[in-house]
C-alpha cells in the first residue's frame, strides 16, 4: 500500500464530513471571485469611480477575504482535531510526522484546490447576475453582460493560495507539537459534569441579565434628549457596547445553565427523554464555547443591524426625498424657475406652480425646550424660515399665534419642542412673543430654508410685521429668499422632468426631489448590496461552524445513543429530542442577535428613513430562513448519527 492509496482512500472516506465545508468554500471563493470581478467590470466605472464607491468596494473585499480566512482555519482546526486518532495510527503503523504532514497536506490539496477551481467556475456563471442585481438596486441603465476577469482570477488564486498556506502552517504545528499518546486523547477530554451549580456560576448568569438589559435600556434612551453633549454621546455608545457584548458573553458561560437548570429543578429531576437530550446537554456545552457564540452573536447582529438600517434608508428614499424637497422641483431664483418652466411647456408637460416668501428670523425656543437641552444662551436660539398663513392650505391662525410645521423625523428626536409653550421671534423693533398653538411633520420647505430646523407659520398681519422689521443681518440675500415650487400634473413624467432640469443645470439654490430619490437609492443601495454581500458570507461560514460543532458534538454522543437504542427508545423518540436541542443550539444564539440588532436599529433608525418595522422585518425573516438551513442540516446528521449507533 502505497502513500497515493492511502490518500485517495482516506479522501474517499472523509468526504462524507467534509461535504458542507467544500460547499462552504466553493462559496466563499464563488462570492470573492464575482465581487472582485465586479471590481474590473467597465460599466461599474461610475459607481467605483467615486471616492466612496471605490472605498467601499476595496474595504468590502478586505472583510471577505478576513471572514473566509478566519472560517477557513477555524474549520481546518475541527477537523485536524477529529483525525487527532487517525494521524496517532500512521504513527503507530510507523509513518514519520513528515510523512503524515504531506499525506494531509496532498489530500487538502485535492479537495481545497478541486473546491477553489469548481469556486471560480460558480463565481464566474453568477457574476452577471450579481451585476443584474445591483444595477437593478441602483436604478443604473446599463447592460450587464457575462465577462472573465483575468485580474480577479489571479487575485483570487493569490488570495485562497495564501489562506491554504496558512491552513499548511497550522496543520504541521500541530502534527509536530502532538505525541502519539496526546493524539488519542485529542478527543476524549469532555466537561465535567457538575450537578450542583457553584454560586459565582448563578452570579455570572445574573450579571450577564442584567447587563444586556442594562445596555437594550440605554440605547432606548440614547435620542431621548437626555445626551445632549458629544461626549455625553459617544460615552453611552461605548458603555451599550461594552454591556451587551460583555452580557451576551456572561449569558453564554452561565445564564444559559442557570435558567435551564431552574427548568431541571422545577421538574424535580424527571425528566423526558427530549429534556434529556436538549436541556441537560445545552447546560454543559454552550458555555464551553461561550466566545464562540458571543462573536457569532455579535457580528450577526451587527450584520442584521447594519443590513437594516441600509434597507430602511433605500426603502424611505421616497419619503426623505419630499421631506428634503416637498415639491417636484423647487427655485429661489425666478430666473431659474423661469427657464424650467418654459422648458416644460416647450415638452408639453402640465405642471402647477406654488410661490412662498419666507423671511429668516431668529427664535427663542427656551419656552419649549426641556431645560436640559441648553446649556448655554446660545442653545436656545434657532434660526429659521417664518411663513404666512397664507402660504399652508388650511391653516387658519390668531394674531397672537404660531405653529410648527416640517417638525418630524430625526428632527424631532434630536432636538424636543413643546406643542405649547410661549417663543419669541426677534425683530429690529424688539422682541415679539407669540404663543404656540401645535406641531406638524409635514415639510412645506426644502431644508435650505429652514436650515434643517423647524419652521414657524404665523397670522398674516403678524407675517406683515415681520417682513417690515426682519434683521437684515439674517438674511438669504437678494433673489435666495423667495421659493418657487413645481409640481408635475402627471408624476410618471418626472424622469423626463428630471433630465430637463439636468440640462439646464440650474445654478443652486434649486431642488429636484427626483435627483434626491436617486442618489440616497444609489448611495444606500450600493451599502447594503455590499452590506448584504458580506453578511451572506458570514451566515454561511458562522452556519457551517455551528454544524461542525454539532458533528463534533454527534460523534462524542454517538455511544450515549447506542446506550438508550438497547434501552428500548426508538429513532423517533431520538430524534426529537435532538430536534429540540438544535432548536436550542441554532435558536438562542438567532434569537438574541436579532434581540440585538432590533434595539440598536430602533436607537436611531429615524436618521436613516421614515420606516422601520416593514424593512427590518424582512431582513430578519430572510436572514432566520437562511440560518434555519443549517439546523435542519443538522438535524439529519444527527438522524445519520442515530441510524449507525445500533
Amino acid at each position: 500500500m502505497n502513500l497515493n492509496y492511502i490518500v485517495y482512500r482516506n479522501l474517499k472516506k472523509n468526504i462524507k464530513n467534509y461535504y458542507l465545508y467544500v460547499f462552504a468554500l466553493i462559496f466563499s471563493v464563488a462570492l470573492y471571485f464575482s465581487f472582485v470581478t465586479l471590481q474590473f467590470d467597465p460599466s461599474m466605472d461610475e459607481v467605483a469611480g467615486s471616492v466612496k464607491g471605490g472605498a467601499a468596494i476595496g474595504t468590502s473585499s478586505v472583510l471577505l477575504v478576513a471572514i473566509v480566512a478566519i472560517f477557513l482555519l477555524y474549520a481546518n482546526t475541527i477537523f485536524i482535531k477529529r483525525r487527532s486518532r487517525e494521524i496517532g495510527l500512521f504513527q503507530l503503523i510507523g509513518l514519520t510526522k513528515g510523512k503524515i504532514f504531506r499525506l494531509l497536506s496532498a489530500e487538502n490539496l485535492m479537495l481545497y484546490f478541486g473546491s477553489m477551481v469548481a469556486g471560480i467556475a460558480a463565481g464566474f456563471a453568477v457574476s452577471r447576475l450579481i451585476l443584474m442585481i445591483l444595477f437593478k438596486i441602483l436604478e443604473i441603465d446599463a447592460m450587464a453582460e457575462l465577462r472573465f476577469s483575468s485580474e480577479a482570477l489571479v487575485r483570487t488564486i493569490i488570495v485562497f493560495a495564501a489562506i491554504y498556506v496558512l491552513i499548511m502552517l497550522m496543520n504541521y504545528t500541530f502534527i509536530k507539537g502532538q505525541s502519539i499518546l496526546s493524539l488519542f486523547k485529542v478527543n476524549a477530554t469532555t466537561q465535567t459534569q457538575i450537578r450542583k451549580m457553584p454560586l459565582w456560576e448563578i452570579v455570572l448568569g445574573l450579571l450577564g441579565i442584567a447587563f444586556v438589559g442594562g445596555g437594550y435600556y440605554i440605547s432606548t434612551q440614547l435620542f431621548s434628549g437626555k445626551y445632549t453633549e458629544m461626549s455625553e454621546l459617544m460615552t453611552a455608545m461605548i458603555t451599550i457596547l461594552a454591556l451587551v457584548i460583555i452580557g451576551t458573553y456572561l449569558f453564554y458561560k452561565g445564564s444559559v445553565s442557570f435558567l435551564f437548570n431552574a427548568i431541571r429543578k422545577s421538574k424535580q429531576g424527571y425528566l423526558s427523554i427530549n429534556e434529556v437530550l436538549s436541556l441537560s446537554s445545552i447546560m454543559f456545552r454552550m458555555k464551553s464555547n461561550a466566545l464562540l457564540l458571543t462573536i457569532i452573536t455579535t457580528v450577526s447582529a451587527l450584520a442584521i443591524g447594519l443590513l437594516s438600517l441600509s434597507y430602511i434608508s433605500y426603502y424611505s428614499a421616497e419619503a426623505t426625498a419630499k421631506e428634503s424637497s416637498p415639491d417636484d422641483f423647487g427655485f429661489a431664483r425666478v430666473e431659474a424657475k423661469e427657464k424650467f418652466v418654459q422648458a416644460l411647456e416647450a415638452q408639453n408637460i402640465k405642471y402647477k406652480e406654488i410661490y412662498m416668501k419666507p423671511i429668516m428670523m431668529e427664535v427663542d425656543a427656551s419656552g419649549i425646550m426641556d431645560k436640559s437641552a441648553f446649556k448655554s444662551p446660545d442653545d436656545r436660539l434657532l434660526l429659521t424660515a417664518v411663513l404666512s398663513e397664507k402660504d399652508i392650505k388650511g391653516m387658519d391662525l390668531q394674531p397672537g399665534e404660531t405653529t410648527i410645521v416640517g417638525y418630524g423625523g430625526a428632527l424631532q428626536r434630536f432636538m424636543s419642542l413643546s406643542d405649547t409653550g410661549e417663543v419669541e421671534f426677534d425683530t429690529i423693533n424688539g422682541p415679539v412673543r407669540l404663543q404656540v398653538n401645535g406641531s406638524s411633520s409635514e415639510s412645506v420647505l426644502p431644508y435650505y430654508y429652514g436650515g434643517g430646523g423647524a419652521i414657524f407659520v404665523v397670522d398674516e398681519s403678524i407675517y406683515e410685521e415681520f417682513v417690515k422689521a426682519r434683521n437684515p443681518k439674517v438674511q438669504r440675500g437678494e433673489g435666495k429668499s423667495d421659493y418657487y415650487g413645481i409640481n408635475l400634473a402627471d408624476r410618471s413624467q418626472r424622469a423626463e422632468a428630471h433630465e430637463i432640469f439636468m440640462e439646464l443645470k440650474p445654478e443652486y439654490p434649486s431642488f429636484s426631489q427626483y435627483e434626491y430619490e436617486l442618489n440616497q437609492r444609489s448611495n444606500m443601495g450600493l451599502i447594503m448590496f455590499i452590506v448584504g454581500f458580506l453578511g451572506l458570507t458570514f451566515l454561511i461560514t458562522s452556519g457551517c461552524i455551528l454544524y461542525f460543532k454539532q458533528m463534533d458534538e454527534g460523534e462524542e454522543e454517538k455511544g450515549g445513543y447506542t446506550i438508550l437504542r438497547k434501552l428500548g427508545f426508538t429513532q423517533g423518540d431520538l430524534l426529537r429530542g435532538i430536534q429540540f436541542k438544535q432548536l436550542f443550539n441554532f435558536g438562542i444564539p438567532l434569537v438574541i442577535g436579532l434581540s440585538h440588532s432590533y434595539f440598536a436599529v430602533k436607537s436611531g433608525w429615524f436618521f436613516f428613513g421614515t420606516e422601520m418595522l416593514t424593512p427590518m422585518i424582512l431582513v430578519m425573516v430572510l436572514y432566520t430562513v437562511l440560518y434555519s438551513i443549517f439546523g435542519f442540516l443538522s438535524v439529519l446528521y444527527y438522524k445519520r448519527v442515530i441510524r449507525e449507533s445500533l
